[in-house]
């Protein structure tokens, strides 16, 4: 990583990246995150480093932003000079081949995100005073001096949420949009309540689902994370690994990321196991915060009717009705999602290009896409399975 000696600067602002997680004391780290989300803890990006996930050798080199007010720290950004777009679920494969194309380099880039995660939630970890201070678009040129300093040709900044859209918010900035398909909790006491609120033929069509899980002999295990054994942990990486390579891609978690995780944050990790007599057949991997659960990772070696939808899905809404979680964010994709229950909410992505000429093209094409993204959601919320009321 380039070695940045002089801090990009505003005022008495300044931005100062580190390269390595270890660089931010934990108590700064989570004191700044102040959320239950677990994918914005420090032991989360320390699981994701140590383990090797996320290094230089794997094109996800650290390089969090350190932001200082009057030479006191009062932010973070968790950040990644990245050589390839592998991982982001917010898909730049285009730009990049357009860049090739003329000759220019598109690579590195600086990646503000949570890798392999296309979850919502504060990408801007700052003190209450820091953002009290800031007004929209004060950030950007700072983050674009960082990029450059960086030796990176843009920024990517990406699934923020609505507190810190408000301050990426600046005229003639790259913005997308995107869609995601997420289930909420209206007070339902049982799965029952919730089938209640769908219209009859979608009810029927998710009971027969499960009762043909049940008609095949397959069987649920629950498994907390300060209750999973290495055993489970075990066959759960063998089935994660799967959904890889049945792609022909290598899988972006190790092992030891997932004994890490379990380890440091066993309150917010939950694995539910599919078994077909006493042979555990797939598994799904949940994190939950404060009101919120995300599905997360998922395999298996057989395919069985239904059983992705009963593992990820169902049984993700049973666990979130029984822990009182308002809602359920199952990740990326939709169609799949929206025919049981799950409706489609905006997200939200902001970039900056160093290249004139491609910033414009860009800009062009964010617009015309956010066009065909915002009429994709609208049609998505006229076929959404709820009943009407009168």
């Amino acid at each position: 990583m380039a070695d940045s000696t002089t801090p990009s600067r505003t005022d008495n602002l300044t931005i100062e990246p580190v390269a390595s997680v270890d660089a931010i004391a934990p108590g700064d780290w989570d004191r700044l995150s102040r959320t239950g989300n677990p994918f914005l803890r420090h032991h989360f990006f320390a699981a994701l480093e140590h383990s090797g996930c996320t290094t230089a050798t794997t094109g996800w080199e650290p390089a969090h932003l350190l932001i200082r007010l009057d030479g006191q720290l009062h932010g973070l950004i968790p950040a990644f000079r990245k050589t390839h777009s592998m991982g982001e679920y917010v898909f730049d494969w285009g730009w990049a081949d357009a860049y090739a194309r003329y000759g220019v380099d598109y690579y590195p880039k600086l990646l503000m995100a949570v890798p392999f995660t296309p979850s919502q939630g504060h990408r801007l970890l700052l003190s209450p005073t820091l953002r009290d201070r800031l007004k929209p678009g004060d950030l950007n040129p700072l983050l674009d001096e960082a990029a450059v300093e960086l030796g990176c040709h843009s920024w990517h900044l990406l699934f923020p949420n609505s507190a810190d859209q408000r301050l990426l918010e600046a005229p003639n900035r790259l913005h997308r949009l995107g869609c995601q398909f997420h289930w909420f909790n209206r007070d339902y006491h049982s799965f029952n309540d919730f089938l209640a609120q769908l219209t009859s033929r979608k009810r029927k069509s998710i009971r027969k689902e499960r009762r043909q899980i049940a008609e095949q002999g397959i069987a649920f295990d629950h498994y907390p994370g300060h209750a999973l054994p290495d055993s489970v942990l075990d066959a759960f990486h063998v089935f994660y690994q799967a959904t890889y390579l049945k792609r022909g891609q290598r899988p972006y978690l190790n092992r030891d990321f997932f004994q890490r995780l379990r380890d440091g944050q066993p309150e917010q990790l939950h694995v539910i196991m599919a078994r077909l007599d006493e042979r555990m057949i797939a598994g799904a991997l949940f994190l939950h915060g404060e009101n919120t659960l995300y599905g997360r990772y998922w395999g298996c070696l057989e395919e069985y009717d239904h059983l992705h939808f009963e593992t990820c899905y169902y049984q993700g809404i049973e666990l979130a009705i029984e822990r009182g979680l308002r809602c359920f964010d199952a990740g990326a994709q939709g169609e799949h999602k929206l025919v049981r229950g799950f409706e489609p909410q905006l997200t939200h992505s902001w970039h900056w290009v160093a290249h004139p000429g491609f910033a414009e093209a860009i800009a062009d094409f964010c617009e015309e896409e956010a066009m065909d993204v915002r009429g994709y959601r609208d049609a998505a919320l006229e076929a959404l399975p709820y009943r009407q009321e009168n």
